[in-house]
């Protein structure tokens, strides 16, 4: 395999003079804020999850009324349906906070960051990655979506 490291696409060069130091600092950033956004997803699944169980509760309701356990009925809507799930929060509130207490400011951050070390330039240790992973002259490893494939040999072996 001919693998060769040229320069990203223009769009993820770094700036001039940033060192391979910071565009790794600036790779661990963007996992991390990634790892964040995750976390946000998995919260959002929570907050989904928890509200279709609550309305499920409905139809349980119903059916143990129609069972003939009216009592047990009673209990479900009393003690369960429409709880908490912590104190003094539904689910969409625990999003919320996540959101405007750790996610938003971890975003502005990671943004100012790039923009003051970087240009703004986003994803640049990835691209240096690519680059450093690609085989030239392979039609499937372009540099960018618009780039023709390069000419030359490829062993594809």
């Amino acid at each position: 395999m001919n693998r060769q490291s040229r320069s990203p696409d223009e769009a993820h060069r770094p700036p001039g003079g940033v060192p391979d130091v910071t565009v790794e600092a600036l790779g661990a950033l963007s996992k991390a804020l990634e790892t964040a956004e995750r976390a946000r997803g998995h919260l959002y699944g929570f907050h989904q999850l928890t509200g279709s169980a609550d309305f499920e509760l409905d139809r349980a309701v119903r059916l143990l009324r129609e069972a003939g356990h009216g009592a047990c009925a009673d209990r479900v809507e009393r003690e369960i349906l429409g709880r908490n799930v912590i104190p003094g929060h539904w689910t969409f509130q625990i999003v919320e906070a996540y959101n405007a207490t750790y996610y938003e400011a971890f975003k502005s951050v990671e943004a100012e960051i790039r923009e003051e070390l970087a240009d703004g330039a986003d994803h640049l240790y990835e691209a240096r990655l690519k680059e450093q992973r690609r085989t030239r002259g392979h039609p499937d490893h372009t540099a960018s979506p618009d780039e023709p494939p390069e000419s030359g040999s490829t062993e594809l072996s």
